[in-house]
């Protein structure tokens, strides 16, 4: 009968929600409550804390910027390849992380493909700065925003669009007042995602643009580098970042509960 599962079901469902739970229980329960305040306004902390929002959110503009052009083109123009091109889009999305910041390395890196032209042109060097985490945030984090603006656009109403159209509307004037407004919510939900995941970004971090206090060192690199000296401080640092994670998933919920 339907909302009744048999015990084959019930024990390994309960098993796996068991699973997914009590690791998060043993991070609340080891949380030294007492002294989370102390902890938190110390100086490395408020650094790795600010450095990781403000990559993030320049790393979530980066990927809006480029991400949503890329999304429009690959749910509304037919060409030839476009199945091989969502493909390398979503790569990122199963790549090891730290294969993406070796990759990077290897194209912007000094002696890259494109790293040696900027470093002899201009004088700009990537890897292991602040610009560096930005961009390896911003290669593993734009699939999530592509994927979900253009999964909006896929189920927009194409008639709206038609009838502006129709009206004499340009093609940039249907785009910017009736293609953007309807998909909109879409983009504030692949937005949301791709900056979670932008935050919580270590591997591509790691490879590319090391881990130096107060330049590269983000939240995820700061938990990394505490579990060795302090694991107290490596407790409250995950616990900021499991607050972020319940944050973003109350943002979302409407899109994902019905």
């Amino acid at each position: 009968m339907r909302g009744r599962l048999p015990l084959a079901l019930t024990v390994p469902a309960l098993l796996g929600l068991a699973f997914l739970v009590l690791p998060l229980a043993g991070l609340l329960s080891r949380t030294p409550w007492s002294t989370l305040g102390t902890r938190l306004a110390q100086p490395q902390v408020l650094e790795a804390l600010r450095l990781s929002l403000v990559t993030a959110t320049i790393a979530t503009g980066f990927c809006v910027l480029l991400g949503v052009p890329l999304a429009w083109l690959l749910a509304r123009v037919p060409f030839r390849g476009r199945r091989i091109v969502r493909a390398l889009v979503t790569v990122p999305l199963v790549l090891p992380p730290v294969v993406g910041g070796v990759a990077l390395l290897l194209v912007l890196g000094r002696r890259g493909l494109v790293g040696r032209w900027l470093d002899s042109a201009f004088g700009i060097t990537l890897p292991f700065s602040t610009a560096g985490v930005v961009l390896a945030e911003a290669f593993v984090a734009m699939p999530f925003l592509v994927i979900s603006v253009e999964g909006a656009l896929r189920g927009a109403d194409l008639r709206y669009e038609e009838a502006a159209a129709t009206l004499g509307a340009s093609r940039w004037t249907v785009f910017f007042r009736v293609t953007l407004p309807l998909v909109a919510p879409g983009i504030v939900a692949g937005a949301v995602l791709c900056w979670s995941r932008a935050l919580g970004e270590f591997g591509a971090t790691i490879t590319f643009a090391g881990n130096f206090p107060g330049r590269t060192q983000t939240m995820p690199l700061a938990v990394y580098l505490a579990l060795e000296s302090d694991p107290q401080a490596a407790i409250v640092l995950s616990l900021v970042l499991l607050a972020v994670s319940v944050m973003v998933l109350a943002g979302l919920r409407d899109r994902w509960i019905t």
